[in-house]
Formats: structure tokens, sequence, C-alpha cells
């Protein structure tokens, strides 16, 4: 019965999982700071792409 108690006692102060949780926390931060940064600047973001397409499409000499 005493290795069962010791066994818990040392599972309960186990932080393995401590650092995935975090790691999670900071992935779903970059992940709104994204989502944010995009709903604000979509329209320009899309502007710029579409430039840039047109950019490289007129380069290649009309690879389509």
């Amino acid at each position: 019965m005493l290795k069962l108690w010791t066994k818990a006692q040392a599972w309960k102060k186990c932080e393995d999982g401590a650092t995935a949780i975090e790691y999670g926390l900071i992935a779903a931060g970059i992940a709104v700071a994204i989502a944010a940064v995009v709903f604000a600047f979509g329209e320009e973001l899309v502007g710029l792409f579409e430039g840039l397409t047109d950019t490289l499409s007129g380069a290649g000499g009309g690879g389509e």
C-alpha cells in the first residue's frame, strides 16, 4: 500500500505534460495573432498576392 501511495505522490509531482501544454498555448496564441492580422489586412494581402501573381506570370513568358 505504501508503494502505491508513493507512486501516486510522484505522479502528482510529475511535470512532463506541462511543457506540452505550454507549447500548445504558444501555438494557440500565434494562431490568434495570425488570424487577427489576416482579418485586419485581408484585402491588402489579396491585392499584394494578385499583383505578385500578375508580375510573375508576365515575367515567365506566358507559362500557362
